[in-house]
């Protein structure tokens, strides 16, 4: 009976699904201020459907609670965030905090990147941004209690190591979008909660604090930098004036460092013989790091029945340092030969010697400094038992300056001065370099400009300085109105509208180091200059390279030594300063489903969203009349907008067969709007007088590269379909108390247990941004453009192409992924504290531009991804060891002038295992022991390109960082 029971619901479910998916009435996934206040109503009933349906008066609930119960050690975490998942009325994937203050992992980008269809990419030892279902961070968006976040780089990506995890009382990742979800992404929208106090049942306050060190000795000492660290940080919760008025309060103080060992060759030319060899290679030992200190406020009222107010702010202050120390050897391209004996195997030389080698030895500093801001206001009037409005306003702001210096020394002025060096090479390893040279760069060395790479700007190049600022912000105000019934097939019908301003400015300060003492340019320039409070260190003794000079370049300059020259003038282009404005105009409505067919529950949501945005962009191109290079150069601001409208319909099904299992079924229309830099609208120009007289457009003597400030969207129709089994358990011996009957999702699912779920999901995307891409342009404002009278009147055509982005892709992201929750006392007593989370993702990706008939992956995307953690917790005691694990993807990485490049990244596995002691009991009762590890497997991080490993772009090493920490819960 069982069997043709299920059947028979499978086939309800089937007829249901086929109709749904032909009319293709729209999705909605969870608001994302779904975090929804302390209702009035005595404990749920234990029976499903009244539980999930009706209060007390009988009145039908919407399915939007999305609260957490007070949780104490890792498997409490587990079951909430369990919980959260099976109460959601869409696709998502959750995270709850341990206790107060303390997600589990050792940052929320960490966190997030073990959830199933998500995964990180680590940047300077630390995981950063997120991939959800294989595409990149910038098709994803975040939330803090329903504020879109702003971005501290040069575009929307998200970074996450810049949100101090204390703040989050659980994160909730939605993978299918629904109407009422403001700010969604194309792939998933992370929405980060933090602590609403009225949502607890009393007071709370912790204090957490941990020691930290990295594995690796520090490689590059200097200012600001060091090999050890510390976070610290505390948050209180309280209630007032019998339980109506509430403040959280938190503050967070962290110094994480981090050693990288860098390795990046410049590229591989093909010798005398054809085969691939080494063209050059820049390598540093770098010491980073990391300093934040972050604060959180919330102020919570609700006076009566009718009203609750809600103020959150966020202030975070983000620097991040490194002192780089090392050699850069110029090889094949460069004066250098490669010496007879070279050893190569199947087309790669392996092995060898160059001759004549002119190093460059590097002494740089990088720096980023970022704040971030963000304010929320939400107000919820219950006009009566039928009617609600919500009135919500959210600014979020970010500022970054970041600085990148580079300094220059070596034997001597140009290649033709000064010792030059015999440089063997071969493979240590692991696809690590080995170079042997043979001079000692501790004795002879100058301030200098060794490869003479400024003489085409008429500079003795000693250093070079790339300074960029952004300035990101986003305003919102939000008005909605839910009505509610007590019956027939929907819980309640809202709709609202709701209006955002987003301005972000890019600008970069670029400047030549140069050599004070007399004439800065020209042929009269000082060439070298002594190292004024030089020393010996060994950057690199990890790849056999012996010491070097090493010195403080802001010394230099600040005795006058080196001395800025701007590159204004130059022959190194323009500064890519930008600025871009959108206003998104939104209104939506949604219905919610609450219902049976047949023993078979159903619920969720269907629903519109309809976009209409304005947006405009600002560049910077040559004045006409002037030249492109020299001092007459002048620039003039170029302007362009664009305004267009989508209609994003979405619907997110739910069929409860039993109370343990459910098939999910979702379908949307999803967007992600213009990387910032794409939207550029500035030029860069430039002629070939071989081509004067050519009629050709594609031949001609105008052509330029730069931004297109009328880009459109990403589009894509996004299909989701889950299946999810939850195994019958004990809630961890946790005691739901009556407030917690009311709000808390693991107290009115009934506790936890684990389950398991197989999901498929398929993503058609089109208007794919082609960042490559060409279009015809009409130069007649630019002339004369450095031509003479005679030279334009044989100029064949003002028109030319412009080398930059349009919405020419098209392609899809498909996959299946896999997820098991299983505590093991669900197959014996006998285990009864150990447990497994097992993910596993697959994915499949096609991306086809116009002219290129071969389809590539999808950029950020990997195959395979998996996830498992092994855990065990008894009488206090925690034990965990995850491992994290993604396959070869095509990734970007920072380049020239913090522009982003792909490149192909080696994929691997990452460890990391925690153990801790709680006492429950005596004195030092609330008091939690902590040692954590980090990238215990030393994860080696490389680039390569032409599908071929051996050519290695960028190889790096960061070692293991370990902590030891104390965490306090105030009883």
């Amino acid at each position: 009976m069982v069997l043709k029971h299920n059947v028979l619901a499978m086939a309800i479910a089937s007829v249901c699904l086929g109709m749904c998916a032909t009319a293709y009435a729209a999705t909605a996934p969870l608001s994302g201020q779904q975090q929804s206040t302390q209702d009035q109503a005595p404990a749920a009933s234990t029976d499903k459907a009244d539980q999930n349906s009706k209060d007390a008066d009988g009145k039908r609930k919407s399915q939007k609670q999305l609260q957490s119960v007070e949780v104490n050690g890792f498997i409490s975490s587990i079951e909430n965030s369990t919980a959260l998942k099976k109460n959601a009325d869409s696709i998502v994937e959750a995270v709850s905090a341990e206790q107060v203050g303390k997600l589990p992992g050792t940052s929320i980008a960490d966190t997030l990147g073990r959830l199933p269809g998500l995964a990180v990419q680590t940047l300077n030892g630390r995981p950063q941004v997120l991939t959800i279902h294989g595409l990149g961070p910038d098709f994803s968006t975040a939330l803090i209690n329903g504020g879109q976040q702003v971005s501290t780089s040069n575009n929307r990506d998200v970074q996450f190591d810049q949100y101090p995890s204390s703040w989050f009382d659980n994160v909730v990742v939605h993978l299918s979008p629904q109407a009422d979800l403001i700010g969604q992404g194309l792939s998933g929208t992370v929405d980060m909660h933090t602590i609403r106090p009225l949502d607890k049942s009393g007071p709370e306050a912790a204090v957490n604090a941990k020691y930290i060190w990295n594995s690796m000795s520090e490689l590059a000492p200097g200012k600001g930098v060091g090999n050890t660290g510390h976070n610290v940080n505390g948050v209180w919760v309280n209630q007032f004036a019998d339980h109506t008025f509430g403040v959280t309060l938190g503050v967070d103080l962290e110094d994480n460092p981090t050693q990288i060992q860098h390795q990046a060759p410049w590229g591989y030319p093909s010798d005398a013989n054809g085969d691939a060899v080494i063209g050059g290679s820049k390598n540093y030992g770098i010491t980073d790091s990391m300093k934040r200190n972050g604060a959180l406020a919330t102020v919570q009222w609700q006076p009566n029945e009718f009203y609750t107010g809600t103020i959150d702010l966020t202030y975070d202050n983000f620097k991040e340092t490194q002192q780089a120390k090392g050699m850069e050897f110029p090889l094949w391209w460069s004066s250098a030969k490669l010496l007879p004996g070279a050893v190569a195997q199947n087309g790669f030389v392996q092995s060898g010697t160059y001759g004549n080698v002119k190093p460059v030895i590097r002494n740089d500093y990088n720096s980023t400094s970022a704040r971030v801001y963000n304010f929320n206001w939400e107000n919820k009037f219950t006009i009566n038992e039928n009617w609600t409005i919500n009135a919500n306003a959210n600014y979020s702001r970010a500022t970054n300056h970041s600085v990148n210096l580079e300094s220059y020394s070596g034997t001597g002025y140009t290649p033709a001065n000064g010792a030059l060096d015999t440089v063997g090479f071969s493979e240590l390893g692991n696809r690590l370099l080995n170079l042997s040279p043979s001079l000692n760069y501790t004795q002879g060395v100058v301030l200098t400009d060794p490869q003479g790479w400024g003489a085409g700007n008429d500079v003795v190049q000693a250093g070079f300085i790339n300074a960029p600022r952004t300035v990101d912000y986003l305003a919102n105000v939000r008005l909605a109105v839910e009505r509610s019934f007590t019956s027939g097939p929907f819980s309640s019908v809202e709709f609202g509208v709701s209006n955002s301003r987003r301005n972000k400015t890019y600008h970069i300060d670029q400047a030549f180091l140069t050599l004070g003492g007399g004439t800065l340019s020209g042929g009269n320039a000082v060439k070298t200059a002594p190292i004024q409070g030089g020393s010996s260190c060994d950057p690199l003794s990890w790849m056999g390279i012996g010491s070097q000079i090493c010195y403080n370049p802001f010394a230099l300059i600040d005795n006058g030594s080196l001395v800025n020259v701007p590159t204004f003038g130059s022959n190194t282009g323009t500064p890519p300063d930008w600025k871009t404005h959108e206003n998104v105009f939104t209104p939506y409505v949604q219905f919610n489903i609450d219902t049976h067919l047949g023993d078979v529950s159903l619920r969720g949501n269907f629903g519109m969203q309809a976009q209409h945005t304005a947006q405009s962009a600002t560049g910077e191109r040559v004045a006409p009349g002037s030249t492109i290079t020299g001092n007459g150069i002048t620039l003039i601001p170029v302007t362009g907008s664009t305004s267009y409208t989508r209609y994003l319909p979405s619907a997110n099904l739910i069929f409860g067969f039993t109370d343990n299992d459910n098939l999910r079924f979702s379908a949307a229309r999803t967007l992600a709007r213009p990387r910032m830099d794409q939207m550029n609208a500035g030029l860069g120009v430039s002629g070939n007088v071989t081509h004067l007289a050519s009629t050709d457009p594609n031949q001609a003597y105008f052509s330029a590269s730069g931004g297109n400030p009328k880009l459109k969207p990403t589009m894509a129709d996004n299909f989701n379909v889950s299946y999810e089994h939850y195994f019958s358990g004990p809630a961890s011996g946790y005691e739901c108390n009556s407030a917690d009957q009311k709000n808390s999702d693991l107290c009115r699912s009934g506790g936890g247990g684990g389950y398991f779920s197989v999901s498929g999901y398929f993503i058609g995307l089109h208007d794919y941004i082609n960042p490559n891409s060409s279009f015809l342009y009409n130069f007649s404002s630019f002339l004369p453009f450095t031509l003479s009278p005679a030279q334009l009147s044989q100029l064949g055509t003002p028109y030319g192409i412009v080398s930059g982005p349009t919405n020419q892709g098209r392609g899809y992201v498909k996959g299946l992924q896999g997820t098991l929750n299983l505590p093991f006392n669900l197959l014996t007593p006998v285990l009864d504290g150990f447990g497994t989370i097992l993910t596993a993702n697959r994915t499949k990706s096609s991306l086809v531009y116009p002219g290129n008939a071969t389809p590539i992956t999808v950029p950020g995307l990997s195959k395979w991804v998996a996830n498992g953690t092994v855990y065990y917790q008894h009488n206090g005691f925690e034990a965990r060891i995850s491992d994290n694990y993604r396959s070869n993807f095509l990734g970007e990485v920072s380049g020239i002038s913090a522009t982003r490049i792909e490149q192909t990244l080696k994929g691997g596995s990452s460890f990391d295992a925690q153990v801790s002691y709680t006492f429950d009991s005596g004195r030092f009762k609330g008091l939690t022991l902590i040692a954590q590890g980090s990238n215990l497997s030393n994860k080696i991080f490389t680039t390569f390109q032409n599908n071929d490993p051996r050519q290695v772009q960028m190889w790096e090493r960061y070692g293991r960082t370990y902590s030891l920490g104390a965490s306090y819960k105030f009883q």
